[in-house]
């Protein structure tokens, strides 16, 4: 095996691969990453860096000046990240192994690394040539940073360490919830080669991460392809494989009902979300919440503790229907807020201090919080 690549491309190639490599393992071989080289048909060049902990698994195609000789070899992903990282910018390197030792040179630098059989690295899966799914580049990341920050991972009554996504129909619903919050965002999805059949896989929440870390351009796709047991994601000339969290997920839709009684407000979330983090100052763990008053033309958020003092903070808002009053965990509210857009638009959707709050915008997010228990 021999190949010449530049630093710029094998050091991006790596950064997303490295995402994927166990700190420790029982598993020696998984601290490494696998590169093949090959030619294609046309005569050009090929490399792809491949990573795997047997529960995810990425493959990274990336551009190289020459393949002197196809085949394959095992890096350490450490060593290997750190010489990339220490050598100086536009920096070419040649990798080659005989078997017995690879060799990474520069103009002037060497580095000899043992060498590993690369047929004891775990297979990881190629996007497979069958209809899947398409969706926006924009619409991928937005249902990552939406739902990942509501999963648990230490739940084990329910599969709720992942980010559940409902496939069919022309959209998709990622679902993400740790039984006191649950996040909903929707948007549209298109069959790409064929009609692929629709799926409710729960995904690995750091699978869901390591997609919006790989995500490429706002024009490019992205394509998802659901089997039994995996799924498979592919953005910009990388392919990312997950084993599904088993388990059931919560009858989500049920956190949804129809409330034709409840009380409406629209707030911006900017303005929202400054208001909250003021009020939560004198919070503690003992007494974290935060009573919300939504009362005619006011918000009032007060918050309260024995050791920290009480806040009071007021936010003029559009309503002149009754007064509602419900406590809620500020840290959730926060979370919701924080991934939007300052000036994007809420609706809030109450009934009383003892049923959940539900948030809505008009770009198919949803979110809803369970009260907490009023002093």
């Amino acid at each position: 095996m021999k190949v010449r690549c530049n630093r710029e491309p094998l050091s991006a190639a790596l950064q997303s691969a490295s995402a994927v490599v166990p700190a420790r393992s029982t598993k020696p071989v998984l601290t490494n990453v696998k590169l093949d080289v090959s030619t294609s048909a046309d005569g050009s060049p090929r490399a792809v860096l491949l990573a795997s902990d047997l529960e995810v698994g990425i493959r990274v195609e990336f551009g190289v000046a020459e393949v002197a000789a196809a085949g394959s070899v095992l890096l350490p992903s450490s060593r290997l990240s750190a010489i990339v990282r220490e050598s100086p910018s536009g920096t070419e390197f040649e990798i080659h192994s005989d078997g017995t030792a690879t060799v990474v040179k520069a103009a002037r630098s060497q580095f000899r690394l043992p060498a590993e059989d690369p047929m004891e690295f775990p297979s990881v899966a190629t996007f497979p040539e069958e209809a899947c799914f398409e969706l926006s580049t924009p619409l991928a990341r937005e249902i990552v940073r939406r739902t990942v920050f509501a999963t648990d991972n230490e739940s084990s009554r329910y599969a709720l360490g992942g980010v559940l996504v409902e496939l069919a129909d022309g959209r998709v619903i990622a679902v993400g919830t740790d039984g006191r919050r649950l996040a909903k965002m929707e948007g549209p999805v298109a069959a790409s080669g064929g009609t692929p059949p629709s799926g409710q896989p729960i995904v690995p929440a750091r699978a869901m991460q390591l997609v919006e870390r790989c995500l490429g351009s706002q024009e490019a796709p992205v394509h998802v392809a659901v089997r039994p047991s995996e799924i498979l994601v592919r953005t910009c000339g990388t392919t990312i494989s997950a084993r599904l969290v088993e388990g059931r997920f919560p009858r989500w839709r049920d956190v949804f009902p129809e409330r034709p009684d409840a009380t409406r407000v629209s707030v911006t979330a900017g303005p929202l979300l400054a208001a909250v983090r003021q009020a939560a100052i004198t919070t503690s763990e003992q007494s974290k919440g935060v009573d919300f008053s939504f009362e005619p033309g006011v918000l009032v958020l007060s918050g309260r503790s024995s050791e920290s003092g009480e806040s009071r903070v007021e936010l003029p808002i559009d309503h002149a229907g009754q007064t509602v009053r419900i406590k809620i965990d500020p840290r959730f509210a926060s979370d919701f807020l924080r991934v939007l857009d300052p000036a994007a638009s809420v609706s809030i959707e109450l009934t009383d201090a003892q049923s959940a709050a539900v948030f809505h915008t008009d770009d198919g997010y949803g979110y809803v919080i369970m009260p907490l228990a009023a002093d």
